[in-house]
Protein backbone atom coordinates (compact mmCIF):
# COMPACT_ATOMS: atom_id res chain seq x y z
CA UNK A 1 0.00 0.00 0.00
CA UNK A 2 1.44 3.20 -0.73
CA UNK A 3 2.06 6.28 1.56
CA UNK A 4 0.72 9.62 1.59
CA UNK A 5 2.11 12.38 3.77
CA UNK A 6 -0.46 11.97 6.50
CA UNK A 7 0.86 9.07 7.14
CA UNK A 8 3.90 10.79 7.86
CA UNK A 9 3.60 14.34 8.98
CA UNK A 10 2.19 16.78 10.96
CA UNK A 11 0.39 20.00 9.20
CA UNK A 12 -0.56 23.60 10.41
CA UNK A 13 -1.58 26.37 7.76
CA UNK A 14 -2.68 29.36 7.52
CA UNK A 15 -3.07 32.61 5.38
CA UNK A 16 -1.48 35.75 4.98
CA UNK A 17 -3.11 37.79 2.74
CA UNK A 18 -3.71 36.38 -0.57
CA UNK A 19 -0.73 34.22 0.49
CA UNK A 20 -1.55 30.65 2.14
CA UNK A 21 1.37 29.20 4.14
CA UNK A 22 1.56 25.78 5.21
CA UNK A 23 4.17 24.08 7.38
CA UNK A 24 4.74 20.13 7.16
CA UNK A 25 6.89 18.39 10.07
CA UNK A 26 8.02 14.85 10.34
CA UNK A 27 5.92 12.64 12.85
CA UNK A 28 9.39 11.49 13.62
CA UNK A 29 12.84 12.17 12.16
CA UNK A 30 13.47 8.72 9.64
CA UNK A 31 10.46 10.53 7.71
CA UNK A 32 12.61 13.47 6.87
CA UNK A 33 14.35 12.34 3.71
CA UNK A 34 11.45 11.37 2.33
CA UNK A 35 9.10 14.45 3.16
CA UNK A 36 11.89 16.56 1.67
CA UNK A 37 11.70 13.73 -1.69
CA UNK A 38 8.11 14.13 -1.74
CA UNK A 39 7.93 17.78 -1.70
CA UNK A 40 8.71 19.97 -4.30
CA UNK A 41 7.00 23.27 -5.39
CA UNK A 42 6.60 21.44 -8.86
CA UNK A 43 4.67 18.80 -7.16
CA UNK A 44 2.16 21.17 -4.68
CA UNK A 45 1.45 23.55 -7.98
CA UNK A 46 0.83 20.37 -10.03
CA UNK A 47 -1.50 18.91 -6.96
CA UNK A 48 -3.79 22.38 -6.61
CA UNK A 49 -3.27 23.37 -10.49
CA UNK A 50 -4.93 26.88 -11.11
CA UNK A 51 -6.03 26.99 -7.41
CA UNK A 52 -2.63 28.91 -6.85
CA UNK A 53 -1.98 31.75 -9.05
CA UNK A 54 1.19 32.61 -8.38
CA UNK A 55 4.57 31.26 -7.12
CA UNK A 56 5.18 27.83 -4.54
CA UNK A 57 8.15 28.14 -2.72
CA UNK A 58 9.35 25.19 0.15
CA UNK A 59 11.46 26.14 2.97
CA UNK A 60 13.77 23.19 4.22
CA UNK A 61 14.35 23.35 7.91
CA UNK A 62 16.86 20.57 8.94
CA UNK A 63 17.10 21.48 12.05
CA UNK A 64 13.12 20.66 12.98
CA UNK A 65 12.30 18.23 9.99
CA UNK A 66 9.60 20.61 8.91
CA UNK A 67 9.31 22.57 5.22
CA UNK A 68 7.26 25.61 4.89
CA UNK A 69 5.16 25.77 1.75
CA UNK A 70 4.38 28.76 0.51
CA UNK A 71 1.90 29.16 -1.92
CA UNK A 72 1.26 32.85 -3.36
CA UNK A 73 -2.26 33.77 -4.89
CA UNK A 74 -3.78 30.84 -3.50
CA UNK A 75 -6.59 32.04 -1.52
CA UNK A 76 -8.75 34.06 -4.40
CA UNK A 77 -7.88 37.32 -2.93
CA UNK A 78 -7.33 36.64 0.55
CA UNK A 79 -10.09 36.05 3.36
CA UNK A 80 -11.90 39.35 3.17
CA UNK A 81 -12.09 39.16 -0.61
CA UNK A 82 -12.72 36.09 -1.68
CA UNK A 83 -15.76 34.17 -2.64
CA UNK A 84 -14.03 30.50 -1.54
CA UNK A 85 -15.03 27.96 0.99
CA UNK A 86 -11.90 28.08 2.66
CA UNK A 87 -11.32 31.60 3.28
CA UNK A 88 -8.18 31.49 5.40
CA UNK A 89 -5.79 28.29 3.93
CA UNK A 90 -7.27 25.88 6.56
CA UNK A 91 -8.57 23.19 4.48
CA UNK A 92 -5.89 24.05 1.62
CA UNK A 93 -3.44 23.11 3.80
CA UNK A 94 -4.62 20.03 5.07
CA UNK A 95 -5.15 18.74 0.72
CA UNK A 96 -0.94 18.63 1.03
CA UNK A 97 -1.15 15.56 3.05
CA UNK A 98 -2.56 13.71 -0.12
CA UNK A 99 0.57 14.10 -1.86
CA UNK A 100 2.31 10.67 -2.06
CA UNK A 101 5.05 10.00 -0.35
CA UNK A 102 8.45 8.87 -2.49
Amino acid sequence: MSQILADICYIRSGDKGNTCTSGLIAQSPEYWESIKRSVSPEKVKALYGDWIGGSVHCYYMENIQAVVVVMEQALGGGATKTLRLDQTGKSFGHALLRLPVE
